[in-house]
């Protein structure tokens, strides 16, 4: 059975820095491309960044261009969002996702095979 497991979330205050981490249990990790999505009470799960299997491609959604970066190690199947000058509305529980067909990028969850339990980011103001 697939497993991702996210971490590094926590309570922060606005300008600050988090970086989350999510690791699969499947060595075939390296084929699949990587997302995280967020989702925020009362609110659809949103599209936040995509990585390609080789980390060489990334996508991200206007909101975060230039204070995100996602990227990962496959020797450690391991996918990171680095989160940097949080504001408030960066405020959701953070998903890793995985779509196991080969560099496709796409931002609607329900193109996503396997997905994390989650890890929550608050920012406060």
């Amino acid at each position: 059975q697939v497993r991702l497991v996210e971490s590094g979330g926590g309570l922060v205050q606005t300008g600050d820095s988090l970086r989350l981490s999510c690791v699969a249990s499947e060595r075939s990790f390296s084929t699949w491309s990587m997302a995280w999505f967020r989702q925020s009470p009362g609110k659809d799960r949103e599209f936040v960044a995509t990585i390609s299997t080789s980390g060489g491609s990334m996508y991200y959604t206007d909101a975060v261009k230039g204070r995100f970066t996602i990227s990962r190690d496959n020797a450690k199947n391991t996918v990171y969002l680095q989160m940097n000058s949080l504001k408030p509305e960066d405020t959701a529980l953070y998903y890793c996702a995985a779509d196991t067909n080969w560099d496709r990028f796409p931002s609607h969850p329900a193109e996503y095979d396997y997905w994390g339990q989650g890890t929550q980011v608050t920012v406060s103001s």
